[in-house]
């Protein structure tokens, strides 16, 4: 990309991925994203698991009936945990470091899409977290934040137009109420 807002513009969430695997190199980059992000602290609570297994990842496709599917078809996701013994902000270190790696998907010219694992629930009610947990052998002290999905794309979006930016959820000095 020229610029980030452009960027920014650009970057939508991606479901459908071409066969290609993503190459080593940017896959380092995207870790490397990740592990810049700040966290409350410096205490870096985050860790990640990377899985390019396409039996994996067809497994951990089933992690919650809806908005999962994509992961089976994806090259490569990225489960983002963190240990929330170690930090009471967990969810919000965890969520830094996954818009991180997004971002530079994204710059890489690779989509993305972040699917929810925290608080969703397979079908037959098991936590979708303990679910992902087990299947990687993530300790208990982990929690599961999401999967961010990468791949080349399959699919074009259209970017965001700044002229449908919701400038009313702005409020400037204190809150104003809608009118």
């Amino acid at each position: 990309m020229d610029n980030f807002h452009e960027l920014l513009l650009n970057r939508r969430s991606i479901r459908k991925y071409t066969d290609e695997k993503v190459d080593p190199e940017d896959v380092k980059l995207i870790l490397e994203a990740a592990l810049t992000a700040p966290s409350s602290k410096s205490g870096r609570s985050w860790q990640f698991v990377v899985v390019e297994d396409s039996e994996m990842l067809d497994h951990l496709s089933r992690c919650k009936p809806n908005y999962a599917t994509s992961i089976a078809k994806a090259p490569l996701a990225v489960v983002v945990t963190a240990d929330i013994t170690k930090s009471e902000a967990w969810i919000e270190d965890a969520s830094v470091a996954a818009a991180f790696m997004q971002l530079q998907a994204a710059d890489l010219g690779l989509g993305s899409c972040w699917v929810e694992v925290r608080d969703r629930y397979g079908e037959d009610g098991e936590p979708a977290e303990d679910y992902v947990r087990q299947a990687l052998g993530i300790p208990d002290e982990f929690g599961v934040l999401c999967i961010i999905t990468i791949g080349h794309k399959d699919e074009q979006r259209r970017p965001i137009d700044p002229a449908k930016l919701q400038w009313e959820k702005v409020h400037i000095g204190k809150w104003r109420n809608e009118q």
